[in-house]
């Protein structure tokens, strides 16, 4: 396993790995070792499609002291998206521990549902939202001048707030969800040298205090990662290598950034309740801080 070239000294929160993946099947509680070996204290299973929320319901009822979910359609399931399986969504969702609603957005960089259906099950998500008190869990690619009026119209009544999953936009649409005092998440997107410069330039544009980090794992490794892994799958004991990209970009110390990016982590999905400040991972590494 690569070194991540630090350990904060306080724990991390992943808030999006998609661990009902396949690819995580045969070895998911060595995955889920490694994370907490790394310092990471909790995570939240991503719920894309009907099938895949009750999968991460699964997999987080079995381990409920380190694991929570979100329940939606991703927008590329907007398709599936049925009465009947929305109103199961629905029921999922206001279970204690799935912590947000979705994943949900609009996608109209692969359009593999047609956009009305993605504007129509954006929608009823945010309802959803509203209705049940809980923060959204949001995705946007390509999107924009459509996803962002839907968001404000339903802003005032999303009192629980959200986050947009895996930022990768540009300078105005960051501006304007932290006009909405969204969260903004970062994958490895910014250890990505060939895709990621745009987002390296913004992160000082990022306030601490909206700052999320995650793997969106088995998606987006990082490509700083040394020496490199042998299979191109991601995993949560991986976010500190994100942390420590995000930190050495912002000029902060990967401890403040940890420390911040935890809180903010917690105070979102109500996860102050499931743990302190005091938590320490199982085991702790032996590397420096960069």
């Amino acid at each position: 396993m690569p070194d991540s070239n630090l350990h904060p000294d306080v724990p991390l929160i992943d808030i999006g790995a998609n661990l009902g993946h396949e690819s995580f099947e045969h070895d998911l509680d060595s995955v889920i070792f490694r994370a907490r070996t790394c310092g990471i204290v909790h995570m939240l299973v991503t719920g894309t499609s009907l099938s895949s929320t009750e999968r991460a319901l699964t997999i987080a009822t079995a381990h409920p002291e380190f694991l929570s979910l979100t329940a939606g359609y991703h927008p590329h399931e907007a398709q599936a998206c049925t009465p009947e399986n929305f109103a199961r969504i629905s029921t999922l969702a206001r279970l204690d521990n799935v912590r947000a609603v979705g994943e949900t957005g609009l996608d109209f960089n692969r359009d593999f549902s047609p956009r009305p259906i993605q504007e129509e099950v954006f929608q009823q998500h945010l309802q959803l939202a509203s209705e049940i008190n809980k923060p959204v869990f949001l995705h946007q690619r390509d999107a924009h001048a459509h996803f962002f009026p839907i968001l404000r119209k339903f802003r005032d009544n999303l009192t629980a707030g959200g986050v947009v999953h895996c930022f990768t936009g540009q300078k105005h649409e960051l501006y304007d969800y932290l006009d909405l005092d969204m969260y903004i998440g970062v994958t490895g997107w910014a250890c990505d040298e060939r895709r990621g410069r745009q987002l390296l330039e913004l992160l000082n544009d990022i306030p601490s205090n909206r700052l999320l980090l995650e793997t969106d794992a088995p998606y987006l490794l990082p490509r700083t990662l040394r020496p490199r892994p042998k299979s191109r799958r991601n995993e949560p004991a991986y976010l500190t290598e994100v942390l420590r990209v995000v930190a050495l970009t912002t000029g902060r110390s990967a401890s403040e950034l940890a420390h911040q990016t935890t809180e903010n982590a917690r105070r979102l999905f109500g996860l102050t309740s499931l743990l302190t400040i005091s938590d320490s991972p199982v085991q702790s590494s032996s590397v420096q801080e960069s």
